[in-house]
């Protein structure tokens, strides 16, 4: 037995080293120091063998972990660093980003809100920070889905998304004063320079179909949004909503309607798993 712990030592680069406090039954518990056979470290508290309590893991790839782990996992509250520059910092539950969180992406965009199972889940606020634009409102299984709002330097979006993108029934408000309703249809066109002997193509495009424009109107955010709160629009006495507005003119040309943007891609492949002591 003695020779084959002495070839698994000899076989890696680095061999399993701990320095720190030890129970009755000599298992690593208290606060210990450990060094593990990938060349990764872990600094912090111990509970019978297992990482338990606050600690410092630190990845030989330059990631970092610092806070708390329950049975060896990473639970509770800490920031992990990761090697690409971005930083997590919430909570966790089950080794996973489960709860309340701010993620910065190594391209400055910030997401803070409600994490699930390593993905935005809940109600968060999405921050690109190339325009300085925002999405505010639903996520599901880290895409925009449900109630929520685009907000612009000068004008906002509100209504429902799928998949990222706004669907169905919905509202831009301009800083002029006044709303365009209307929705968000997928339109199906057929794809230019089709070759004869290939069947016709067709993509799904979205489209926004103009309805209405009307004065300001009171809109209540999506629960979790906005501290749930209506937004109040305060006007003066007997001053118009809409001044020399045409109701048929889009308020939004090409060059004015938001762009929908894609959301800053995550970090999926960066290796968490600690290895096992």
């Amino acid at each position: 037995m003695h020779d084959i712990f002495a070839a698994a030592a000899w076989a890696s680069p680095y061999a399993f080293e701990y320095e720190g406090d030890r129970n009755e039954a000599q298992e690593r518990h208290g606060h210990g120091k450990a060094r593990l056979p990938n060349g990764d470290t872990y600094e912090g508290q111990y509970e019978h063998g297992k990482r338990h309590g606050q600690g410092i893991y630190r990845f030989k790839n330059g990631a970092r972990y610092i806070g708390e782990y329950s049975m060896n996992k990473k639970h509770g509250q800490g920031t992990f660093f990761y090697p690409d520059g971005s930083v997590y910092e919430g909570a966790w539950a089950e080794d996973q980003r489960h709860g309340h969180g701010v993620y910065r992406y190594p391209n400055g965009d910030i997401y803070e809100g409600d994490w699930s199972s390593h993905k935005r889940h809940g109600q968060g606020t999405y921050t690109y920070v190339d325009t300085g634009s925002k999405y505010q409102g639903t996520w599901t299984n880290g895409k925009q889905e449900g109630a929520g709002e685009l907000i612009h330097l000068n004008h906002r979006y509100q209504g429902n998304f799928a998949s990222n993108n706004p669907t169905g029934p919905g509202k831009y408000i301009f800083d002029i004063g006044c709303e365009q309703h209307g929705e968000y249809l997928q339109v199906e066109q057929d794809k230019a320079e089709v070759e004869e002997e290939e069947e016709p193509l067709s993509v799904t495009v979205l489209k926004w179909k103009a309805e209405k424009v009307t004065g300001l109107t009171l809109w209540t955010s999506p629960p979790g949004t906005r501290k749930d709160t209506i937004e109040k629009i305060e006007l003066k006495e007997n001053e118009p909503l809409v001044k020399e507005v045409n109701a048929n003119e889009s308020l939004h040309p090409a060059d004015m309607e938001p762009k929908v943007d894609s959301e800053a891609t995550e970090i999926p492949n960066v290796q968490e798993e600690e290895r096992k002591e």
